[in-house]
């Protein structure tokens, strides 16, 4: 079988425009699922994919053709650059059409001449073990567990006709799992990202679980309304991701969306919170580790295949309150007069000096609900950011610090930047999963926060 390198090689040997861009993606995947406390599947998946991005100097301007297929073979490559460059005469200029990215501008890289990495079901050797502790521990307490754990290995090969040969190796994992009282009558869930499975405490999390199935023994109904309200680091990191991507510099600018100024430009320089929130993106974050060079399969508003191989430095996106940084492409920077700041894949947040656990914010409420997830997250309205949603999987009323009973579940109507002007006390970071988003993003690290009145804006049936 080719190899990635050689595919990137041949496809730009082939290439007839004037410049051209390949990117080779190689992925492997294995999983493990679990219902009522036994393992029931586990399995292990491979893909390739290759785009060509063929760029064309034309009388009218540059244009570009994206072609991307899966499982090209040695055979295919040239019918996918003659497919490439065929859209690229037909195409009309790329308004984003700039020079391709040389090696002063481009990201580290691993070692180009490396085989592709691969996960294995050898990636679980220590979790699986502790997952069967707690499996018995969960039959002895008459408890029972379900949820699954994936990892996945991203092998990301670029070159262009430029010169640049970049790769870079994702290693991503991640853990979901949902304890259910014996009758199925209450429900807790929790979740994590990992990168290998080792930092996983999977006893940790099944002993959380059951303390929340603990509170659950008591039901407590109460109406809708504005509540004080504990947020986890997973809520926080599903509200904070959906802020993330709605931050792009272009829509902005052009007026569309909560980070838009009125009578034109945008926000940033603007406070968002009295609180010194600390909102940004580093590809080197321990433990968070991801891509540290721009990779477009295809141009974007907030993207652009013409930035491809360029270097991702750590940006805040939100510094001291204030917002700080739109997410843009080179192109778009030029239209805003931002600074150029692409997105990276990982998003954390911090308030600086905030310690305090969960349970100490917990011990510190004298009324206030804890909640432990969102789901179903919509948006409502981009000029607000106005998101709607249901909570699931556990609310529970604190009273004089501590938890007296779950309560039924809510819609809520909230704005994650809005939400952020109110703000009354951050906990201390740590590694979280989104749940909402843990398909698409799971490089969050996010604190517990503190949130006055909270928009619980009417009572679900969901249970």
């Amino acid at each position: 079988m080719t190899t990635p390198q050689e595919t990137v090689e041949r496809a730009l040997a082939l290439s007839r425009t004037d410049d051209c861009v390949v990117i080779a993606d190689e992925s492997s995947g294995t999983n493990l699922r679990w219902a009522g406390n036994t393992l029931t599947t586990n399995g292990v998946a491979r893909s390739r994919r290759l785009t060509v991005i063929a760029i064309k100097n034309k009388a009218d301007g540059v244009s570009t053709g994206v072609m991307s297929r899966t499982g090209v073979t040695e055979d295919q490559i040239e019918d996918l650059v003659r497919a490439a460059e065929r859209a690229a005469a037909d195409n009309a200029p790329a308004e984003d059409a700039t020079s391709l990215v040389d090696a002063s501008e481009a990201g580290p890289s691993g070692r180009w001449e490396d085989p592709a990495a691969e996960t294995s079901i050898g990636v679980f050797e220590g979790f699986a073990p502790a997952l069967g502790e707690a499996f018995a521990a969960a039959d002895a307490n008459a408890r029972r567990l379900y949820g699954f754990a994936e990892h996945s290995m991203h092998s990301t090969f670029l070159g262009t006709s430029s010169g640049l040969r970049l790769r870079s190796d994702e290693p991503t994992g991640k853990v979901e799992l949902n304890a259910k009282s014996a009758d199925l009558s209450r429900s807790a869930w929790n979740g994590v990202g990992t990168r290998d499975f080792r930092d996983v405490d999977v006893a940790g999390m099944a002993d959380e679980l059951a303390r929340r199935l603990e509170w659950g023994k008591r039901r407590i109904d109460l109406p809708a309304g504005r509540y004080e309200t504990l947020l986890p680091p997973s809520a926080v990191a599903d509200l904070m991701v959906y802020l993330y991507w709605s931050a792009g510099a272009r829509d902005a600018h052009d007026g569309r969306t909560v980070f838009s100024k009125p009578g034109g430009g945008t926000r940033v320089g603007e406070s968002l919170s009295e609180t010194p929130v600390r909102l940004y993106s580093d590809p080197a974050a321990p433990g968070l580790e991801c891509t540290p060079f721009v990779v477009a399969h295809a141009s974007s508003r907030d993207s652009s295949a013409f930035d491809n191989g360029v270097a991702l430095p750590p940006v805040d996106w939100i510094s001291e309150g204030r917002l700080s940084a739109l997410m843009q492409s080179r192109h778009s920077a030029r239209l805003t007069g931002l600074p150029f700041t692409p997105g990276v894949d990982n998003l954390l947040m911090e308030v600086p000096g905030s310690t305090a656990t969960l349970d100490e914010m917990i011990a510190g409420t004298r009324r206030g609900l804890l909640l432990t997830c969102l789901w179903y997250i919509r948006e409502v309205d981009p000029q607000s950011l106005l998101l709607t949603g249901l909570t699931r999987d556990g609310v529970y009323l604190v009273e004089d610090g501590e938890v007296v009973g779950e309560v039924n579940n809510f819609r809520f109507n909230e704005s994650p930047v809005g939400m952020l002007q109110r703000v009354a006390e951050a906990g201390a970071t740590g590694r979280t999963l989104a749940r909402e988003w843990s398909d698409y993003f799971t490089r969050t690290a996010m604190p517990p926060l503190r949130i006055r009145d909270f928009n619980m804006s009417t009572v679900s049936k969901a249970s």
